[in-house]
């Protein structure tokens, strides 16, 4: 865990296991101090202290979770909403999130896995693979929402509304494609324009195109992302305060890059499918080389929806594949 400060905001970083090795959460000072997202839970099989990670991070500034005045969520990914229970059970403050989760949560687990198993069997995926992507899907959602109780959800942020959360104004954009539901948050810092991020425009590399998973989503989730990046262009900023990364000053040429990379992800699903691969685990499996093809594969099937959409490929369904 390690903390760092700048003007106005103070950040905490939670260890996690894959790149870039941490996820940050930040603390915006003032009378009413302002969590915007929560880091990491506590897992029964791993030995971090979580919970400890964010109390001592709160401390370095002198409070505590019973201090935290407002809790803002910019997407329910379990990285990002980890120690909500934490601070409600200290506390109670006011927990501003994304409006789409309300809808989302309120889903019926049974009806997604309906969705995801039909979804996953177009697109080739067979045997354990298939229900463990059924399974997957129903794990995150109730857990997702056990995180992030709706009940506690005083503020369903709507984009485009400017919010006043404890003296500062936030003004969320909605910027879909990692996560359906994601929302950005501009404010004012020591005199500059800045970007509460979460798991948009990180210096390190472009979110995955996660958007609902294999929910029905996907064969619009290519398409969001487009649309998220058109909007983030459109936004002045000076500072950016990312869930993964460092903070930078590089905005609008990390939009750009994202911008590339997902060009070159249709691209290469594009090439795959001229070469003769057929189904999405193939094409997955191809791209991912030796590295773990679980979260690649819902943004190949989303790359393969959108060039279908838009007439780079045809789809044909064989046989329920």
């Amino acid at each position: 865990m390690s903390e760092s400060r700048t003007t106005g905001v103070h950040r905490l970083e939670f260890d996690v296991d894959w790149p870039p090795g941490h996820v940050a959460c930040y603390l915006l000072d003032g009378p009413e101090p302002i969590l915007v997202d929560a880091g990491m839970p506590d897992d029964p099989d791993d030995d971090r202290d979580r919970e400890g990670t964010l109390r001592e991070g709160l401390a370095a500034v002198g409070l505590g979770p019973a201090d935290v005045a407002h809790l803002v969520v910019t997407h329910p990914h379990v990285d990002h909403i980890g120690q909500v229970p934490t601070v409600l059970e200290a506390a109670d403050p006011t927990v501003h999130a994304p409006g789409g989760v309300r809808e989302r949560f309120a889903g019926d687990v049974d009806a997604l896995a309906e969705r995801v198993e039909r979804n996953a069997a177009v697109a080739g995926i067979e045997g354990a693979a298939r229900e463990e992507a059924v399974a997957m899907a129903v794990r995150s959602l109730e857990r997702d929402r056990e995180l992030l109780p709706p009940g506690a959800v005083d503020d369903w942020i709507e984009p485009g509304e400017a919010v006043d959360v404890g003296g500062h104004t936030l003004k969320p954009t909605h910027t879909p494609g990692h996560q359906a539901d994601h929302l950005v948050y501009r404010t004012d810092l020591g005199g500059e324009s800045v970007l509460l991020a979460g798991d948009a425009a990180m210096e390190p590399f472009r979110a995955v195109a996660i958007h609902d998973g294999l929910d029905d989503g996907v064969f619009e989730a290519a398409g969001a992302y487009y649309t998220a990046l058109d909007r983030l262009s459109a936004l002045d900023i000076d500072r950016v305060h990312p869930g993964h990364g460092a903070v930078h000053r590089r905005f609008g040429e990390i939009i750009e890059r994202d911008r590339g990379s997902l060009d070159r992800r249709l691209d290469s699903v594009e090439r795959a499918l001229s070469e003769g691969l057929r189904t999405i685990p193939e094409i997955a499996s191809r791209i991912a080389g030796e590295r773990p093809v679980r979260y690649i594969l819902p943004e190949v099937y989303a790359a393969a929806a959108h060039l279908a959409s838009t007439g780079r490929a045809t789809t044909s369904v064989e046989d329920g594949v």
